[in-house]
């Protein structure tokens, strides 16, 4: 396996997405780290770090659980010297974590606002910068972004203003990144769902949606993996759906 024995970060892996991709990742061979905020269960979505870890156990995979908050360097630093000290690299990171406040541009508090930027767009930043000294070093690596349709136009479930804004300043960061470090072979792609998907935050959150149009996470892990596997020998600077992905590549 491409990924076998690899250290994989995913951010916002305690549900959803993230934690789809990081049990994909973990059959595909790697060693996972789960970073997330929870760590307890709450009257949300639910999902913690721990339930992703025990998911992963359960199919035989390696995986270690790390509080996080993408929007302090504090915690991103820290994030990364814990997977230092219990793996000794990191070769893959996916920048899963995200959040939205379905609002109107006129309606959208100024606090919200930051926030969402701050964790979609900021965290992205930090993370990526804090994991490139050791990528740079060993001369490879492979950053997956995940961004969305809404980067574009507006998809089928209202996620605001602010979260699409994010979302096309994230896909403008990666193109960037993909040029400054093709030359220490460091992939760094953006991958985004074709449509919605079920999960359990987009279920919580969009409890009144039409779901039957919606898409399993198949296809994004399936595009997630093969992404992770590349360096900058392969495919880099990549902006694609799953589906382009895996329709590409044979997926």
């Amino acid at each position: 396996m491409k990924l076998k024995n690899k250290v994989a970060i995913v951010t916002g892996a305690s549900r959803g997405l993230g934690k789809e991709m990081a049990l994909g990742l973990a059959k595909a061979g790697a060693r996972v780290v789960v970073a997330a905020r929870s760590e307890t269960e709450s009257g949300g979505p639910g999902g913690t770090i721990h339930t992703t870890v025990a998911r992963i156990e359960e199919v035989g995979g390696q995986a270690l659980p790390i509080r996080l908050d993408v929007t302090r360097e504090e915690s991103v630093e820290a994030m990364v010297r814990a997977v230092m000290e219990r793996f000794g690299t990191i070769d893959v990171l996916i920048n899963n974590a995200g959040i939205a406040f379905p609002a109107a541009c006129w309606e959208m508090p100024l606090k919200r606002w930051e926030l969402v930027l701050r964790v979609n767009l900021t965290g992205t930043f930090l993370c990526a910068k804090a994991v490139l000294p050791i990528m740079m070093e060993k001369r490879n690596g492979s950053i997956v972004n995940i961004s969305s349709v809404q980067a574009r136009s507006k998809g089928l479930v209202d996620t605001g203003v602010a979260y699409g804004v994010s979302k096309a300043a994230l896909e403008r960061l990666t193109t960037s990144l993909a040029t400054e470090l093709g030359k220490f072979n460091i992939a760094v792609n953006c991958l985004k769902p074709k449509g919605s998907v079920v999960s359990e935050g987009m279920t919580f959150l969009h409890k009144q949606a039409d779901q039957s149009r919606w898409d399993t996470p198949e296809k994004m892990v399936k595009a997630a993996i093969f992404l992770a596997g590349q360096d900058a020998t392969g495919a880099s600077g990549m902006i694609a759906t799953d589906e382009e992905v895996c329709a590409w590549h044979g997926l």
